[in-house]
């Protein structure tokens, strides 16, 4: 068993610091500085890009714009210090704007930092509770559609910033707001806007040297420049004081506190959902250490104890920045730290530069955001999966009614779907192809009490005192279902009919009627004996398969394009389709008595074969396979040993003679029969394996054959399926290999005794 990699369990996430004496501190560098060379950099580059969307998210959710700071700083410092993941960043999040801007409205900002202190309370329990992995049982295409309707109603919100109106509580009142709003707009304040729209969308075609610098703060850096050059009257960022004048202390509700714990549970599901799936996202980036959910949960809510404590919005795992950290080549959590320490020092003394920012040019910024919430692929993905309705309703809810609900609406039909899904059973009543033929009833799927009331119209379906075959291909049976079906085939057998029960799911129909229904491994079940058992295997064909190998040969209808010549025994144990994992269309098959190539001008069939496979179909490779226990080997060496083979008859007898000189390079001491024995393979096995390399030499000698071989245009490969243990060897002129990588690539003789 493969080993837990040592960077996923908890102690690959505890925070620096700590432990070990004075000396030892100074002599060797804390992990903290480790990696400085790579943190140090992205630090920076994530820095530009969270300070005007901290900036932009705070304006959006109607709150103190330091506040959106301070979670910025909160978030890189503390959740960066004591979170799960080791490369995520944390801030203000897009995905709580319309949140946190109905709490502003319904109850005030400071209770809102008692919200966000509270959650983070509760993410701190949940973090404690080890329920981590839990959060992340929410259907992806409910996030999907959640994260799109908050972009629906930011860009809502956000252009009547940009059109220099004051934007609705509600986004059906912004919706119905945007006539007004367009005739009655403020140039300046539109064009800024639009400039900082066309920047972030054109920022990606530009060169690569240009594109170093984040293209948010290019974008709010050129609208602010534009405003004070131009448009010295439009309506700016306004601040009183630094990051530490906006600290402000939560204040708890005068009542309505069933409202407040609501929301508390809100806030603290919400955010706890986006920081996982946000770190999940970050661990498909890179190949380090994997995210301690519960410890991330555990960073998270001390964050936005502190976070609402002083005044900052809630701080959720940002994919973003988290992103951008990655692209930039953050090697620990030391970069999220710095960018918070960062963000920290340019808000204490750069507080001035941030009131020349115009709100127009943050409205901008935010409806680019919102609109990248809104991922076209997700939508396609919806559609093909079937889960578009529930994407719609869950972004028509989120959008127009509000989040929780929008959300809570989504998962239900999600669960609901999932129910239809699992519990429906398809049943079907197939009438006879010919009038002597039998009805034929299919079942599959989940069959539980649920399938009941489709069930039974079905068997009605089928006429009194014909015969039938039940093909049940069920994953699920209870009692119930079982009980129905055994009282409507005794039903039907009373007229005089038969009932014939094909079983060839996961679960066996007798089962249900004395233990608990369950879901098992697929197995195989063995059918009663029947006369003619070709043709009733054509016949399950025809109704079980034929339909799934159909799109299969569509393209070969015209002519074939096979890789491979594969030489093979008449033995029917041996599947040259089954263990090359190949299809129709992919082999040309030769089959004969000890899978030998005659020498040119002794067979007909295996000249002309070769001539059809290398000339006609030019294939790329020629394949011997031999196999174990051969009976051809076997009667080289019956012979061997009492000189007579006149019982198999004189044409098999005379058949041998392409094989016999295997059996002579084995007397010989041939290296493939050496490594077998060595392998602690049996003396008939070592004949078969000697006699694929003796069969792949003739090759080389054919006059068909051996050029193309030759000149590189064909390749020889020598095959061994060792029938007890299912497992393939590679035969060269030289030695064996086993081919089965449970083993290790390149492992040879000694390895398959292993396997036997």
């Amino acid at each position: 068993m493969e080993a837990r990699p040592p960077a996923v369990t908890a102690p690959s996430h505890s925070p620096p610091g700590g432990g070990g004496g004075g000396p030892r501190r100074f002599l060797s560098r804390p992990p903290f500085f480790a990696h400085l060379g790579a943190d140090v950099p992205a630090s920076l580059v994530v820095f530009l890009v969270a300070l005007p969307l901290s900036l932009g998210i705070a304006a959006a959710s109607g709150a103190p714009i330091m506040a959106g700071l301070i979670a910025a700083t909160i978030g890189g410092i503390v959740a960066g210090s004591l979170g799960g993941s080791p490369l995520q960043v944390s801030g203000p999040a897009a995905g709580l704007t319309v949140v946190v801007a109905g709490l502003v409205q319904e109850f005030g900002w400071q209770v809102t930092c008692a919200i966000t202190a509270a959650a983070g309370v509760v993410q701190l329990l949940l973090g404690f509770s080890r329920v981590g992995r839990a959060a992340l049982a929410v259907s992806p295409v409910v996030v999907k559609a959640m994260l799109a309707g908050i972009g629906v109603t930011i860009i809502l919100q956000q252009l009547h910033v940009i059109l220099g109106s004051r934007p609705a509580g509600s986004a059906l009142e912004n919706l119905a707001g945007l006539p007004a709003a367009i005739t009655n707009l403020e140039l300046h304040a539109a064009l800024l806007g639009l400039a900082v729209v066309a920047i972030l969308l054109c920022w990606k075609f530009l060169p690569a040297a240009v594109r170093r610098i984040p293209g948010p703060l290019a974008a709010v850096a050129a609208g602010t420049a534009l405003a004070v050059a131009f448009a010295p009257g439009v309506e700016r960022i306004s601040l009183d004081g630094s990051i530490f004048d906006a600290i402000a202390l939560p204040q708890l509700p005068d009542g309505n506190w069933r409202a407040f714990a609501f929301a508390v549970m809100t806030m603290a599901l919400i955010a706890s959902i986006e920081s996982l799936l946000s770190a999940v996202a970050v661990d498909k980036m890179q190949t380090g250490p994997r995210t301690n959910l519960n410890r991330e949960l555990i960073g998270q809510g001390t964050a936005n104890i502190l976070s609402g404590s002083l005044g900052g919005l809630p701080v959720t795992g940002v994919i973003v920045r988290s992103a951008t950290n990655v692209e930039a080549g953050a090697a620990t959590r030391t970069s999220a730290v710095l960018h918070g320490v960062w963000i920290l020092a340019f808000s204490a003394l750069f507080s001035g530069l941030i009131q020349l920012i115009p709100l127009a040019v943050l409205a901008g910024l935010l409806v680019v955001i919102g609109a990248r919430l809104i991922k076209v692929a997700d939508i396609r993905t919806s559609l093909r999966t079937g889960d578009l309705p529930i994407y719609a309703v869950t972004l028509v809810c989120v959008v127009f009614l509000n989040l929780l609900e929008g959300v809570m609406i989504g998962l239900a039909l999600a669960a609901a779907n999932v129910l239809w899904r699992v519990l429906r059973a398809q049943i079907h009543a197939h009438p006879p192809a010919a009038p002597s033929s039998p009805w034929r009833v299919t079942i599959a799927g989940s069959c539980s009490f649920f399938a009941l009331p489709k069930l039974n119209p079905v068997l009605q379906v089928v006429p009194a005192g014909r015969n039938v075959v039940v093909e049940l291909n069920a994953d699920y049976v209870d009692h119930f279902f079982r009980e129905a079906l055994l009282a409507w085939q005794l039903q039907h057998q009373a007229t005089g009919g038969t009932v014939r029960l094909e079983e060839h799911g996961n679960t066996v129909f007798q089962d249900a009627g004395h233990q608990a229904p369950r879901r098992e491994e697929a197995t195989e079940l063995p059918l009663p004996p029947r006369k003619e058992p070709l043709l009733v295997g054509v016949n399950k064909y025809h109704r079980r398969f034929a339909h799934q190998v159909r799109p299969l040969v569509h393209d070969l209808t015209e002519g074939q394009n096979p890789d491979s010549l594969f030489v093979a025994c008449v033995d029917s144990r041996v599947n040259p389709n089954l263990i090359t994992s190949s299809g129709p269309g992919d082999l040309l098959t030769l089959r004969n008595i000890g899978n030998v190539v005659c020498s040119h001008g002794r067979d007909a069939s295996i000249d002309s074969a070769l001539s059809f496979a290398v000339n006609g179909l030019r294939v790329q490779s020629l394949v011997i396979c031999g196999h174990s226990n051969c009976g051809a080997m076997n009667a080289l060496l019956a012979e061997a040993d009492s000189g007579d083979n006149s019982s198999l008859g004189p044409a098999f007898t005379q058949w041998l003679d392409h094989a016999r000189p295997s059996y002579a390079a084995l007397l010989a001491g041939h290296p493939v029969g050496k490594q077998a024995a060595a392998a602690g393979y049996g003396t008939v096995d070592q004949l078969s394996m000697v006699n694929v390399a003796v069969q792949l030499a003739k090759l080389q000698d054919h006059p068909v054959a051996g050029p193309a071989l030759a000149d590189g245009t064909v390749q020889a490969t020598g095959l061994f399926y060792d029938i007890a243990t299912a497992r393939v060897l590679q035969v060269s002129a030289d030695g064996i290999e086993n081919l089965d990588p449970a083993f290790g690539a390149g492992c040879r003789g000694s390895v398959a005794a292993a396997g036997r």
